[in-house]
């Protein structure tokens, strides 16, 4: 699956809204096979078993749809990960309760342990940060997690993963010396998520990249913020365009590289099936490019045509922009390919379908 000299590439489904169907995560594995992709991460933000509930296993039909999740990824050599995220744990750091809670984290590894995950990360993001000696007590969490998993890679997202201000605004302000404890302490065999300067990043530039592996210890893996559309300025926006030109120069800088796709799963294909390009292109990548020839794959001419045309309507004027003239021409002009994912994605946008959840807090 993977060329030399290229970090793994994937997608994580770690947004907040409505969530994509068990049909709509399968057909991903043969989309992420055909484009070369090397993984899928499983971590929506509305499955309370990964989350407000962490200590539960899955009901078993919940088990039984990621089992087979699991099988379909396998069959296309997709390697395929789960994103724990066991809510706000270290709070309460007294004897009693880590104890109780290393116990609980043990036994939901080793639930985890049956879908034989490829990858497994443990998440700390979108919750409170400013509590003494914070990274020390995630890193005792980590470590107990890699002893106990078999996954084969293992991926760290602390709770400041930017250098952007909103995070100490919303989480609380960032323990002293936090990323220089995860450099010196976290086991380097496990890597770290990292969102960019921002927390949704326009771009990664070499400078930025080489001093967070510098920070870190470590290149830093990049949980990309793009195309994922779940906040409350983004859910207004369709973001379809191709990746932009500088990700087609940070190939040697980065440990591994996750797009978080939008709500919309089919139109979120158009973006996330430009970064092995760029990837793979390097100087030659054509941002421009690369989106009409995926477009055209993907939906056929005549609609790639019709995206091209509305881009500036759909990705920058967005819903509480465009006039009631306007939605009524793109109503209009998609529904004249009935039946097609794509196009049914955009009419229930434009209809209200993709409401914005509140739990989205960065943005």
């Amino acid at each position: 699956m993977n060329t030399t000299n290229t970090p793994a590439l994937g997608i994580i489904e770690g947004f907040f809204g409505r969530t994509w169907s068990w049909l709509e995560r399968q057909a991903y594995a043969k989309f992420l096979a055909l484009n070369k992709f090397n993984f899928y991460i499983y971590a929506p933000k509305s499955d309370a078993f990964l989350r407000k509930h962490w200590q539960q296993d899955w009901p078993s039909e919940i088990k039984q749809d990621l089992i087979k999740l699991r099988e379909i990824y396998g069959a296309a050599e997709i390697d395929f990960g789960i994103g724990l995220s066991p809510h706000e744990i270290y709070i309460d750091s007294s004897r009693v309760s880590h104890h109780d809670n290393r116990l609980y984290l043990a036994e939901r590894v080793k639930q985890i342990n049956d879908l034989s995950p490829d990858v497994l990360c443990l998440l700390f993001d979108d919750m409170r940060g400013d509590i003494p000696n914070l990274a020390n007590l995630q890193i005792d969490y980590m470590h107990q997690v890699a002893e106990l998993s078999t996954a084969k890679r293992i991926i760290f997202c602390p709770t400041y993963y930017s250098f952007d201000p909103v995070l100490e605004k919303v989480f609380g302000n960032m323990p002293e010396h936090y990323w220089q404890d995860l450099n010196k302490n976290l086991d380097k065999k496990i890597d770290i998520f990292w969102t960019g300067e921002n927390v949704c990043s326009a771009e990664y530039s070499v400078d930025h990249l080489t001093q967070v592996e510098e920070l870190l210890g470590g290149k830093p893996f990049l949980w990309d913020n793009y195309p994922v559309n779940d906040g409350a300025v983004k859910s207004k926006l369709l973001h379809l365009r191709a990746v932009n030109q500088s990700h087609s120069q940070i190939q040697t800088h980065v440990a591994g590289h996750a797009l978080n796709p939008m709500n919309q799963p089919w139109l979120s294909q158009l973006a996330i099936a430009s970064l092995p390009r760029a990837y793979r292109e390097r100087d030659n990548y054509n941002p421009e490019k690369a989106f009409v020839e995926i477009a055209t794959e993907l939906c056929g001419e005549p609609l790639a045509e019709i995206l091209l045309h509305d881009i500036p309507l759909l990705q920058d004027k967005g819903l509480e922009k465009i006039t009631e003239e306007e939605k009524a021409e793109l109503l209009k002009r998609y529904s004249a390919f009935p039946q097609n994912a794509f196009c049914t994605e955009i009419i229930d946008w434009l209809n209200g379908g993709y409401v914005f959840d509140p739990a989205c807090l960065t943005e």
